[in-house]
């Protein structure tokens, strides 16, 4: 793995640090929920109403509780997760409410379509697990919506998956679908299964939505993403140090109260700052300003000692063209390069995590390949150095047909998987282009692939669960 890039200085880490400190001790949050203001009361912390002050000790001390890294457990274990560390997690889109078609028309998203992309993040070789909310269902009633897009994730793949945030109810329910899976509740405490994104109310605050299910999640020992999503400009200052400095100081208030609520739950220090575009008043993810958030959010994680999450083929663009190409690879690499441990958004996204796109998930995934390659670096053995062949091969010779050739290349050399390298009288034969290719691919890849079983008895109790959920909901 290549050494990581860092953004910031050692001093300006510490200024932002100083900085949430003292917007958390002198301006406060806001938690909308009862319960997580009655945690913060219990440790002592001043509270008028709703908003709670904290101090520096109290949050250097409740963040040094939480581990450095996590393994998460997949229904395969050759697909458990370990986060922190060197490690990279890739996985798809997150939480879009449509579709954008090749041709430029947009539409609603479905179960179908759900289950179309945990598909092929299942059969992809370069994201590590499924996801969670990949395509926000509009044909299922919000109210049995997460479970059906769990079970869906449980039969499409055997890789790790995503909990609801969608509140204490939802949460529990994911906890329970995840404890029939994997053995039970104490099981799952011991082994963490589920992650889950609890994002904060920008400016400094905490819905009871997200803080009721942080506090599920917590109290059954499963990891949470500690995110913020400040909007340079309109939700946060028209400042990039400032806008820093009030996501730190809300993710630092969400991790105390996570390792309030049990010490050692696993967490995730995570950043989808960007900033809102002056002349729309859009959000623009496609920015070099989010690619640098997304990198001093990667070193401020690793001067707090836990794991880090940013967003990944991150752009603006409607349809998948050049400006979607260009602004994902910025803002993925960014997240690669830098030291970002769990990529949500790797593949699929377009028009600032409004739609998700079957082509661009293909696109992105062949990036995240490429990625990957590039941060195994070089080998530096004998076969990598490869002094016997150059000299057997001496000055005005070639390496075709050499044996070492055909030894090394596969380990040295990655394969395209959608790129184009064929001559030109090759391609001319066809002449498709990326889009059309890459919708060759993903329909090849839906009709061949084939889920991996789950264990009937497992699924009958599944299956059992939701329907009594689902009668109790509706």
């Amino acid at each position: 793995m290549l050494p990581k890039y860092n953004i910031l200085t050692e001093e300006q880490v510490q200024m932002i640090h100083d900085e949430s400190i003292k917007i958390l001790s002198e301006v406060g949050m806001e938690f909308e929920y009862e319960p997580a203001v009655e945690v913060f009361k219990k440790e002592g912390l001043k509270v008028e109403g709703r908003r709670v002050y904290f101090t520096k000790d109290f949050i250097e001390a409740k963040v040094k509780l939480a581990p450095s890294q996590f393994t998460l457990h997949a229904r395969n274990p050759e697909h458990n997760l370990v986060c922190g560390g060197d490690n990279i997690i890739y996985m798809p889109g997150y939480g879009a409410p449509f579709i954008h078609e090749a041709d430029g028309t947009r539409r609603k998203t479905t179960l179908q379509d759900y289950e179309n992309f945990a598909k092929l993040a299942g059969a992809s070789k370069n994201l590590h697990m499924t996801g969670g909310t990949m395509a926000e269902p509009q044909d299922i009633a919000d109210e049995i919506r997460h479970l059906k897009m769990l079970y869906t994730s449980i039969k499409s793949s055997d890789k790790c998956f995503m909990g609801s945030a969608e509140g204490r109810e939802r949460a529990e329910d994911s906890i329970e679908i995840a404890s029939i899976l994997f053995g039970g509740k104490d099981v799952i405490k011991e082994k963490p299964v589920l992650i889950s994104l609890i994002n904060s109310l920008t400016p400094l605050k905490y819905d009871e939505r997200m803080l009721g299910a942080l506090m599920a999640y917590a109290e059954a020992g499963q990891a949470v993403v500690i995110a913020s999503l400040v909007m340079a400009g309109s939700t946060g200052p028209a400042a990039m140090a400032g806008t820093l400095a009030l996501q730190n100081a809300e993710v630092l208030a969400g991790i105390s109260l996570a390792e309030s609520i049990n010490p050692g739950t696993p967490v995730v220090y995570g950043s989808t700052s960007a900033l809102s575009d002056m002349h729309s008043g859009s959000l623009s993810i496609g920015s070099p300003e989010c690619a640098l958030f997304i990198s001093a959010s990667a070193q401020l994680a690793r001067f707090y000692g836990v794991p880090s999450r940013s967003g990944g083929g991150l752009n603006d663009s409607k349809i998948v063209d050049a400006q979607a190409g260009y602004e994902s690879m910025m803002t993925l690499m960014a997240a690669s390069v830098t030291g970002i441990n769990f990529v949500l958004h790797t593949a699929g996204i377009l028009q600032y995590f409004m739609a998700m796109s079957y082509e661009k998930f293909i696109m992105d995934d062949e990036m995240a390949g490429m990625l990957l390659h590039y941060l195994k670096g070089y080998h530096f053995d004998e076969d990598g150095l490869a002094y016997d062949v150059i000299a057997k091969v001496g000055p005005g010779g070639h390496f075709l047909t050499q044996k070492h050739t055909r030894k090394n290349h596969r380990r040295e050399f990655r394969i395209a998987e959608l790129s184009d390298r064929n001559a030109y009288d090759t391609w001319a034969k066809e002449k498709l282009d990326t889009n059309q290719r890459a919708r060759r691919k993903w329909q090849e890849i839906l009709a061949n692939y084939v889920p991996p079983a789950v264990d009937a008895a497992l699924d009958q109790k599944l299956q059992e669960f939701i329907a009594k959920r689902t009668q109790e909901l509706m």
